[in-house]
């Protein structure tokens, strides 16, 4: 025991666990000053960094889509609308392994390929971090029910509830309504800043038609939300809300009643149906057909549909009434007579021997007559008009020259577009001496002013230029701009006269009167359409050459493959005596001019009447109102009742 407690060393092993404690102090206050470095690197230094972080994992910036503009007719029906919809989308940050949760959804919800492939291509474009990318559109209620129940597999996946455009009338409106589709990489590319944030949140917008021509008005403006949302993506709550502004409703001067009734004239047949509003340029109607169903492009059009669609031989995505360009015939020979009449080449009374033929001097070619033995001894202006007589014509043309025929029927509309309030359109030609030179390198020979006079060599026309044409014969020379669209929400769009031509008023009346007899006399070529109608037409047909015929042989129609047979047209204004309305009709092969009147007349039937219809009705109230006293008491008038006799 003595030889123990001498060997331990009490001061030693003290001076030793003082050592360590210093030693462990020393590490704690170590190790404590690194925690208050790094707190302070954190919580001082960094904190707005760590703070964004933070928020950016917690609360995030959700574009709102403004609600696009609705559309409507003139009597309120509605051409476009915003339907409800659920859309599977996927926010790619949030998604820890995107190609197994692809697997998953395509167990859950079949894929098609195509679908997938839009899905990357989407994937790939700009885009805002956490922004969601749509991988299927309207989805069903069964798709829904099997999402929900598997929802803790599919972290950044979610179902949205979002409008998508609709077409209630489908293919009646796809070439004048248009369509929206989905915003590809060329959209994308050529956008700004600006309209980069107007289209977060968006994925469609307009392609063709109103939709794409109004695109700024209908598309409204974009909000924004921040949001708090889980660890999963889920948003908990709405920190902060700026609601979108939406977009403009159009109202158009169109009427869909009218646009059915020329859908329906042409049938199966290809062609075009234009209808203006002589007195402000509205349009009502504008119909080509074949047409399509524009529902198919909102969503994204499969490859078959659209496949089937674009190499279809009768072009069912082609506008006849804006894009055709067609020989005009016949059908400008009241305006080239105006024209005579004007300069003072033609009156009443100068009349043309017509045998079948016309005959340049010093040139062997015979320019024939539609009519093989000629119209009679001595052709006067009116009879030329009412029986479409070529040899009368092929003489003013040759009188008159280029140089007049081109300067009167520019103020007409012919040779540019008319500035109708829908893209893509195409102005057609209306030649002159500096445009063969321009695009031929030829000059001018008197030969083609005679093919000019009958709307064939050169001249090609679309459909609404035609309907320009027969509206400003209709005006007295006032060419008024055709426009769509009546009214941005309450805002009017006021009517535009773009050109006009003085005529002294007996011409006009000589052209109206001979136009009248067109459809009206026993002997003009559209006497068929006169029957069983109470009030009057002034129009003119016309046929247009597909393909060439040689010198001295005759037409054959059953010798000709269906789409090189003739073009049908017509082009008219109604009432006479008092114009509302101006159509043109071209039915393409359509041979007979009757078949596109038939159609002129189902039109004007259809619009009178209506007309007639409203001014009854408005009638009947301005009678109501004149008849009733300021105390409400009915006041005694001839032929009426009072409220106390009923």
């Amino acid at each position: 025991m003595a030889d123990y407690e001498h060997i331990k060393d009490h001061f030693s092993e003290a001076r030793i666990f003082t050592r360590r404690l210093i030693v462990v102090v020393i590490a704690i206050v170590c190790l404590l000053g690194i925690l208050l470095a790094r707190f302070y690197n954190l919580q001082v230094v960094n904190y707005r960094d760590y703070v964004t972080r933070s928020d950016s994992n917690r609360v995030q910036v959700q574009p709102i889509p403004p609600t696009r503009g609705l559309i409507y007719d003139r009597n309120g029906v509605l051409l476009a609308d915003n339907r409800p919809s659920y859309t599977l989308t996927i926010i790619k940050e949030r998604v820890k392994d995107l190609e197994q949760t692809l697997i998953i959804l395509d167990d859950l919800i079949e894929f098609k390929d195509e679908e997938l492939e839009k899905f990357h291509k989407r994937l790939q474009q700009r885009r805002r971090p956490f922004e969601a990318v749509p991988l299927r559109y309207r989805l069903s209620e069964p798709e829904i029910a099997r999402l929900a129940v598997n929802e803790y597999r599919l972290s950044g996946v979610e179902v949205k509830a979002e409008l998508v455009r609709h077409y209630p009338l489908g293919e009646l409106t796809a070439h004048s309504v248009g369509y929206v589709g989905r915003i590809n990489d060329r959209e994308l590319g050529g956008f700004d800043e600006e309209q980069y944030r107007r289209y977060s949140g968006t994925h469609t917008i307009g392609k063709i038609g109103l939709e794409k021509y109004y695109e700024d008005q209908l598309l409204g403006d974009v909000g924004y939300q921040n949001v708090e949302t889980n660890a999963r993506g889920r948003v908990l709550r709405v920190l902060e809300r700026t609601d979108p502004v939406p977009g403009a409703n159009l109202t158009l001067h169109f009427d869909s009643l009218l646009q059915q009734v020329a859908y329906d004239a042409l049938g199966e047949r290809r062609g075009s149906v234009v209808a203006l509003d002589v007195n402000n340029g509205g349009v009502l109607a504008m119909v080509s057909t074949p047409s399509y169903n524009p529902n198919l492009f909102v969503t994204g059009i499969s490859f078959k549909d659209y496949r089937a669609l674009n190499e279809s031989l009768d072009l069912p995505l082609f506008n006849r009434s804006i894009q055709g360009q067609y020989p005009p015939g016949s059908t400008i020979k009241p305006m080239l007579g105006l024209a005579g009449l004007h300069y003072n080449y033609i009156d009443a009374n100068y009349s043309v021997k017509d045998p079948g033929y016309y005959q340049l001097e010093g040139e062997e070619r015979l320019y024939r007559d539609w009519k093989r033995k000629g119209h009679g001894n001595r052709i006067k202006l009116k009879q030329a008009v009412v029986e479409s007589c070529d040899t009368y014509y092929y003489d003013l043309a040759f009188r008159m020259g280029i140089d007049n025929i081109h300067n009167f029927g520019s103020h007409f509309g012919l040779g540019e577009k008319t500035g109708v309030d829908v893209p893509s359109e195409r102005g057609g030609i209306w030649p002159s001496r500096d445009w063969k030179r321009r695009v031929r390198g030829l000059p001018w020979f008197p030969g083609d002013s005679l093919n000019v006079g009958l709307g064939q060599g050169d001249v090609l026309t679309t459909p609404m230029q035609l309907a320009v044409m027969t509206s400003t014969l209709a005006n007295q020379g006032k060419q008024m701009q055709p426009q769509l669209v009546a009214q941005v929400n309450d805002e009017a769009v006021a009517p535009a006269v773009v050109d006009g031509v003085d005529v002294a008023e007996g011409h006009w009346r000589q052209i109206f009167d001979a136009m009248q007899a067109v459809v009206h006399s026993q002997r003009g070529t559209a006497q068929s359409i006169r029957y069983g109608m109470d009030y009057k037409i002034a129009g003119k047909t016309g046929t247009a050459q597909v393909v060439g015929i040689a010198q001295g042989e005759e037409y054959d129609s059953e010798a000709l493959e269906e789409r090189q047979r003739d073009h049908a047209l017509f082009v008219a204004f109604a009432p006479a005596n008092d114009p509302k309305i101006a159509v043109a009709v071209i039915v393409e092969n359509g041979e007979k001019s009757s078949n596109a009147a038939k159609i002129a007349r189902k039109v004007f039937d259809a619009y009178l009447q209506a007309e007639a219809v409203k001014a009854g009705t408005a009638a009947i109230e301005d009678a109501f109102d004149t008849a009733v006293e300021p105390n409400g008491q009915l006041r005694r008038r001839a032929g009426q009742y009072t409220g106390e006799d009923s």
